[in-house]
C-alpha cells in the first residue's frame, strides 16, 4: 500500500489531496479542515443518519474517478446534510464544492 498526501492551491486557496493505492483500487481525497470530498468508496448516508447527523460533517462523493484530476472535475453525487446548507448540491463540480468550503 502506498499513499501520497500533498497540498495543492485552487484559486489561491490551499486544499489537500490524499491518495491511498490499494489492491484494485485507490482511494481520493480533497479537502481542508472545514470539510472533504471523495471518491465513490466514502458512505455519504452514515453521516445523515441520527447518530452522526449533529457532527455536521460536510462531505460529498463523486462516482467514477480515477484520478485527482477526475475528482476535481467530478460531479458531486451526493452529499451530506451539512453540505447542503452551505449550498454544495448534487451534480455540482467539486472544484466548485472546494471553493464554498475555502
Amino acid at each position: 500500500m502506498e499513499i501520497r498526501n500533498k497540498l495543492f492551491k485552487l484559486r489561491g486557496f490551499e486544499f489537500y489531496r490524499i491518495e491511498v493505492y490499494l489492491p484494485k483500487t485507490t482511494l481520493l481525497v480533497v479537502g481542508n479542515d472545514k470539510g472533504y470530498f471523495m471518491c465513490g468508496a466514502l458512505d455519504v448516508p452514515v453521516f445523515n443518519k441520527p447518530h452522526l447527523k449533529p457532527r455536521k460533517v460536510i462531505t460529498g462523493r463523486a462516482m467514477g474517478v480515477k484520478s485527482i484530476e477526475d475528482l476535481l472535475n467530478g460531479e458531486l453525487f451526493d452529499i451530506t446534510d451539512a453540505a447542503r446548507e452551505l449550498g454544495i448540491y448534487e451534480k455540482m463540480l467539486v472544484k466548485d464544492a472546494l471553493l464554498l468550503i475555502s
